[in-house]
């Protein structure tokens, strides 16, 4: 390009310098033809400075680019942050990697969820000390937070499953969580101007204490005997939360003596942690004992609804392909069923109705109407199960399970709930082994 510029200009000045060019015409003789060819050289030696400059500055200049363009491409050290390899215009910003922003959706969900679980726990306690009524606008608050994280949840359980676009899904679900925890963050601001926490605490304290010895009683009164393995240490867990909620009530009177009136307001939040975890587990305890008792009552109708449900495929044609090996499946199931419950042995009554659910179900057609009510029984001990073992253990629980248990709350098929729900405390029980107990 260099020697294409030279040669360039070259030839323009070799056309228009006098000395350079071909003097082709006839002399002249006298005296007037001298003095116009004196004139006309006279004039062709005044453009002759101007026109070498221009040409020189042409070339300079093209040389110069030349160098500058081969040197910048040539380099191996970085360009200057925020500009491109020329270092003439801002570079484009570079999309974050993939990676980050996985996780980045994985700790949105998790905090949102937190953040979620925490202002309900302060909801409760501000509800025995300010009525349901005045807490209206808190519970909306709530409701909101728990759609826009119900949509987060499942924009991610799609993104898991491959069907939207990588970037898009996990920006979605981060823009979902934040605006939860937005509308989480000044609702619990509210709350606690509603609460005085930041004025006086004391109203707050004394309804922390009565919830306090409420729940010691009903810890005391709790035994896991015959319950099942599931809920296997939630007392004992339930006490030592107790103990905690002791320190703290005692940290926040000793704050209030001192005139504290922040520190006595975390501490008091403190408490109230460890009380609402407490409640949690030795709630846990007597649902599912009464889950257990009212399943043993629903097992010998269900095992009548199952037979009802399954007639209609042993009577006329016999069944081909998949539907013969159901219902082979659910007579099977139906026959270890009988046998178990008549053997005299313990049993798990939840275990057992929930094979029979899952048995019949691909079968089903409505025909029984104590199927769907032993169906709304297990997936409701299901998924309440999992919601506990993820607030009892939230800072340890990552986000799979919250995403599965959220899947599971919101689906009509019943046996399906149950499944989610399910696969949501296993994977919430590994997160805990992972990263220890939390309570």
């Amino acid at each position: 390009m260099a020697h294409a510029l030279v040669g360039v200009v070259a030839g323009v000045v070799w056309l228009v310098l006098p000395w350079m060019t071909i003097n082709d015409d006839a002399p002249v003789a006298g005296a007037r033809s001298s003095a116009a060819a004196a004139e006309e050289d006279s004039s062709a030696g005044d453009l002759v400075l101007p026109v070498a400059a221009l040409a020189v500055v042409v070339v300079l200049a093209a040389y110069g680019s030349v160098r500058r363009i081969r040197r910048t491409r040539s380099r191996t050290t970085p360009a200057a942050p925020g500009t491109t390899h020329v270092g003439a215009y801002p570079a484009p910003a570079a999309p974050p990697p993939l990676a980050g922003l996985d996780d980045r959706a994985r700790t949105a969900l998790v905090d949102a969820d937190n953040h979620l679980r925490a202002f309900r726990e302060e909801l409760s306690f501000a509800e025995a000390g300010s009525g349901r009524e005045a807490l209206a606008p808190f519970v909306g608050v709530a409701g909101a937070a728990e759609s826009e994280l119900a949509a987060a949840c499942a924009i991610r359980r799609r993104y898991d499953e491959g069907v939207p676009e990588e970037a898009a899904a996990l920006a979605g679900v981060v823009g979902r969580c934040e605006e939860a925890g937005r509308r989480l963050t000044e609702g619990t601001e509210s709350l606690r101007t509603l609460r005085a926490l930041d004025r006086d605490p004391r109203e707050a304290l004394a309804v922390a204490e009565t919830r306090f010895r409420e729940l010691t009683a009903r810890t005391a009164g709790a035994d896991t005997a015959l319950v099942g393995e599931a809920v296997t240490g939630y007392v004992e867990r339930a006490k030592d939360s107790l103990v905690t909620a002791t320190v703290h009530l005692n940290e926040t009177h000793q704050a209030l003596a001192s005139d504290q009136l922040d520190e006595a307001a975390h501490r008091l939040r403190a408490a109230e942690s460890a009380i609402a975890r407490a409640d949690v587990l030795v709630t846990a305890v007597t649902r599912l004992r009464e889950t257990r008792a009212e399943a043993a009552r629903l097992i010998p109708p269900a095992l009548t609804g199952a037979e009802a449900e399954l007639a209609p495929f042993r009577g006329g044609a016999r069944p081909e392909g998949e539907t013969r090996t159901r219902l082979a499946h659910a007579d099977a199931v139906l026959a270890a069923v009988r046998q178990e419950t008549t053997s005299g042995q313990p049993y798990d009554p939840l275990g057992v109705l929930r094979r029979i659910v899952h048995a019949t179900a691909p079968l089903a057609g409505g025909r029984s109407g104590v199927l769907p009510v032993a169906a709304r029984l297990v997936a409701r001990e299901s998924v309440a199960a999992a919601d506990d073992h993820v607030a009892v253990h939230r800072e340890a629980v990552g986000a799979a399970p919250r995403v599965l248990l959220s899947q599971a709350r919101l689906t009509d098929d019943l046996p399906r709930a149950d499944a989610l729900a399910r696969e949501a405390r296993d994977l919430a029980e590994r997160d805990v082994r992972l990263r220890g107990h939390t309570a």
